[in-house]
């Protein structure tokens, strides 16, 4: 059974800088992940939602180059292209996260982790097999996922991990819940692409964790693009019609509808930690995930843990920041 000083639970942007930096400082360190190197950040989210909004950006000012002398009347957006040029960007820059791993000599363990016990790490790989593993601390890097709250009919909407597969055709139509971050780069690329958009947000603004001139400014843009903003709109169900999903809501005590050939739910992200614990091992919790102390450490001594999966500040540079905190 091989055993390690540090052993860290997922591979995004806090998993990765913490591994390394612990690594850098003589550690004998091991990082498990179940799926690409570089988290969420690289492979669905920050860099792949940039990726598409750089290439979006592109259609629209060729699209709109007239003014300039530029006309280009047979452009064309070719979905299946855009969505594999994404694809090469966050493969090119996890190949470099596991390059950076075999160079500082960190073991990276493919498969699902199970923290059995304090100092204990049980390894399941895709074919079945398990692997144990010993270390002196464990660090929880296991960040979010999509929330997806008990709406009636949501499970005709995709959330941005589903969308981010990628589509081989352009929506004629799209409908957005959720005005926050994602919602509005999603926004931003299908009016980019002249699909039609529809943008629900239940706060008085878009993106209400912001500075208000923002969202407000934010706002002005979208629709001037024409898209079609509605805040201080709940949604109250969604149903399959012959003309596409239909969203129902309420803005403003008034009930709404917007129809879409497809509907992105994109209404914030939850710490994942499912499946984590082996039973008998119940860390304490708050409102937002994992209960951590001043140096990170949760209720169960040894296991600590950082970034989205215990921090109210959903940032990849938050998470970074912290998984260096903790090693030190």
């Amino acid at each position: 059974m091989a055993h390690y000083e540090l052993i860290v639970i997922g591979a995004g942007p806090g998993g990765y800088e913490a591994a390394l930096h612990a690594a850098k400082l003589g550690k004998k360190v091991a990082v498990v992940e179940k799926r690409e190197a570089g988290g969420t950040c690289l492979n669905r989210g920050c860099i792949p939602t940039k990726t598409l909004l750089h290439s979006s950006q592109i259609f629209h000012d060729a699209k709109h180059g007239a003014h300039a002398g530029i006309h280009t009347d047979d452009i064309r957006a070719d979905m299946t292209e855009i969505f594999a040029y994404k694809r090469e960007i966050s493969q090119k820059l996890s190949s470099g996260i596991e390059s950076l791993f075999k160079t500082a000599k960190i073991d990276f363990l493919r498969g699902t982790a199970l923290i059995t016990a304090p100092g204990a790490v049980r390894v399941t790989d895709a074919e079945g097999g398990a692997n144990d593993y010993t270390c002196d601390d464990i660090l929880i890097a296991t960040g979010s996922i999509p929330s997806r709250p008990p709406i009636p009919g949501l499970e005709f909407a995709m959330t941005s991990d589903e969308l981010l597969e990628g589509c081989d055709h352009l929506y004629r139509s799209i409908v957005i819940i959720g005005g926050g971050v994602i919602g509005v780069e999603f926004a931003t690329f299908y009016s980019d692409l002249g699909c039609s958009v529809t943008l629900l947000e239940g706060m008085d603004r878009l993106l209400p964790n912001m500075d208000r001139e923002l969202g407000q400014n934010l706002a002005l843009i979208l629709k001037k693009q024409g898209v079609q903003v509605c805040t201080r709109s709940m949604v109250d169900r969604l149903e399959q019609t012959p003309e596409g999903i239909a969203v129902h809501y309420t803005a403003k005590e008034t009930p709404g509808c917007a129809v879409g050939e497809a509907v992105l739910c994109a209404i914030g992200r939850r710490a994942f930690r499912d499946g984590l614990f082996a039973q008998g091992l119940t860390p304490e919790t708050n409102g937002h995930g994992l209960w951590v102390d001043e140096h990170y450490q949760t209720s169960i001594p040894g296991v600590y843990a950082i970034g989205d999966v215990s921090s109210p500040v959903q940032l990849a540079h938050v998470a970074a920041a912290q998984g260096a905190a903790c090693v030190e």
